[in-house]
């Protein structure tokens, strides 16, 4: 079929659209799948499906399959965005490989700060974080702040340090610390609320800039065969951005919002709920109980393995907890908070089993979930609690959990099967860009929990992983029953959203095996080879700009 046909179907001229080829959801593979007025009509054989007028057909090739619309349940939108605007280093493999990034950038970036993320060292052969003297070897005459891949730490060179005042003798601040080395100098590491030291340095952020972020991480999530997203840790400033983004058929994505804690008085005082498109929606708070493990900021019960003298960072307080869940609650929000320690867990857990005396049908969520002592794991479903969990976490940290944990800790980390043996709502999704964002790379770590060179290693809990249908389920029906969408979103049965994520070959199986060709939501394709090319530009506007180019 030509692109023409394709472009008539996602713009509607369709009646009834009906696609042939290998439908699978997470309890039955169908053969062919009917859409109506954006909704599922018919799913099942060939020969249940209704008559279509020519053209509305789409048969899928004999190596694509299309699975309901797949949900990223933890992602920083706008920071996926400016990942593809700014200096991207997820793809270094050293120092020297940061240096190499660095040093072009440099040379493309001739005047002020240099910021850049997505840099981590735990399969480096160096084995050791960035420092100032790393990106001192490089640039040494202006600030070079280079955020860590999980967000909680940077490294920041020299200049930068003298910039933003941070000196030997400077105090770690609340909830933050200032590494230093065994002389008691300041190394350029910062972990967590240290970060903020450098805030005054960077440069503000416009509504223009903000926009294009998320408008690009909204169009990279698309293209990778993602339909939703629970968007974490949200400004006041992107709802209204969002919205608009929607309103102008620039939001090829549905979107959940999670906001800050800074701008939940604002939503309780707006209310919760969807926009005119549908596409957006915010539905409530999270909230912050401790660091990330890699930085040695997970909270924990003993102290960890290779660095005895620490515990981790307690960002939240059981009084401050209580009162802001309280709010937050009677304000009609969901309430969610990242965890990633087995302290930081288990302090959680104990405030919403609190909390959920008097308030039965409040939505409680932890995030990240990912050191769990096995005697906490029953409470996540005693009290109710929704684990959201991220399963290219567990092949990316295999390589450094052991050093930090033990071997002991590690029977409740990442705890995927334990958790839903005991009957907890489970929600997968990638904390993007911590991680790539990629569905290929998710739905392999949850259902092989290897990295993918194939590598386990030999504590690491195989019994752990989850098989493929329930692996599908908690990225497609979980996340839509997680925010009381369970009725309309999640699952191709009829009358539910025509959301569909089609990919050549099959994503289980890794980035290498499989490709995503094309994404549907609400019955039309918003990218891929059957979405419609841009809108042509007004003649009116190509005369204006023949005249300025006179």
């Amino acid at each position: 079929m030509i692109t023409a046909v394709f472009s008539l179907l996602a713009q509607g001229a369709c009646d009834v659209t009906v696609i042939q080829g290998r439908i699978e959801t997470p309890t039955k593979t169908h053969e062919a799948l009917a859409i109506a007025s954006g909704r599922v009509r018919q799913i099942g054989t060939m020969a249940q499906m209704p008559s279509v007028e020519e053209g509305c057909l789409i048969e899928l090739a004999d190596d694509e399959t299309a699975f309901p619309g797949l949900t990223d349940s933890h992602v920083h939108l706008i920071g996926i965005g400016f990942r593809e605007m700014e200096l991207n280093l997820d793809q270094a493999r050293s120092v020297r490989d940061v240096q190499e990034a660095l040093r072009r950038k440099a040379t493309e970036q001739l005047e002020g700060i240099i910021a850049g993320r997505g840099w981590i060292e735990t399969a480096w052969p160096e084995g050791r974080a960035l420092n100032a003297a790393d990106l001192d070897a490089v640039v040494s005459d202006r600030p070079v702040f280079l955020v860590r891949a999980d967000g909680h730490a940077a490294a920041l060179n020299s200049a930068g340090l003298e910039a933003a005042q941070i000196t030997d003798d400077t105090p770690d601040p609340v909830g933050g610390r200032i590494v230093r080395d065994a002389d008691g100098k300041a190394t350029g590491y910062l972990i967590d609320a240290a970060m903020d030291l450098v805030s005054p340095l960077l440069p503000q952020v416009d509504d223009e800039r903000r926009r294009e972020a998320l408008r690009r991480g909204a169009e990279v999530y698309a293209s990778r065969g993602w339909t939703s997203v629970h968007n974490m840790s949200v400004g006041a400033e992107e709802l209204r951005l969002m919205e608009e983004l929607a309103a102008s058929g620039e939001l090829p994505l549905r979107v959940a919002n999670f906001v800050t804690q800074d701008a939940m008085p604002g939503l309780i005082e707006a209310g919760p709920g969807c926009d005119e498109t549908g596409l957006v929606c915010h539905l409530g708070v999270k909230f912050y109980a401790d660091g990330a493990l890699g930085s040695r900021g997970a909270l924990l019960k003993e102290p960890y393995a290779d660095e005895p003298g620490t515990i981790g960072l307690r960002l939240l307080t059981e009084d401050d907890a209580k009162k802001a869940y309280r709010q937050a609650v009677d304000g009609g929000l969901q309430v969610t908070t990242h965890a990633i320690g087995d302290r930081a867990n288990a302090d959680v857990l104990s405030w919403y089993e609190e909390l959920r005396e008097d308030y039965p049908r409040a939505v409680f969520r932890i995030e990240h979930a990912q050191i769990v002592s096995p005697s906490d794991i029953e409470q996540f479903s005693e009290v109710g609690v929704i684990a959201s969990m991220q399963p290219s976490h567990a092949v990316g940290d295999l390589h450094f959990a052991e050093d930090r944990l033990g071997e002991e800790r590690l029977e409740g980390a990442y705890a995927w099967n334990s958790l839903a043996s005991e009957g907890t709502l489970i929600v997968f999704g990638s904390d993007a860009p911590v991680e790539q964002g990629d569905p290929r790379i998710e739905l392999y770590a949850a259902s092989e929990r290897r990295d993918l060179s194939g590598f386990s290693g030999e504590n690491w809990h195989p019994e752990e992983a989850l098989g493929r249908a329930e692996t599908l389920a908690l990225f497609t029906t979980a996340p839509a029953l997680a925010i009381g969408r369970g009725g309309s979103l999640g699952t191709l049965a009829p009358g539910f959203a025509a959301d569909l994520s089609v990919f050549r070959g099959d994503p289980f199986a890794g980035p290498e095996e499989a490709e995503a060709v094309a994404t549907m939501i609400g019955g039309a394709w918003v990218s891929g080879r059957y979405a419609p090319p841009p809108a042509p530009v007004e003649d009116e506007e190509v005369e204006e700009d023949a005249e300025d180019g006179r």
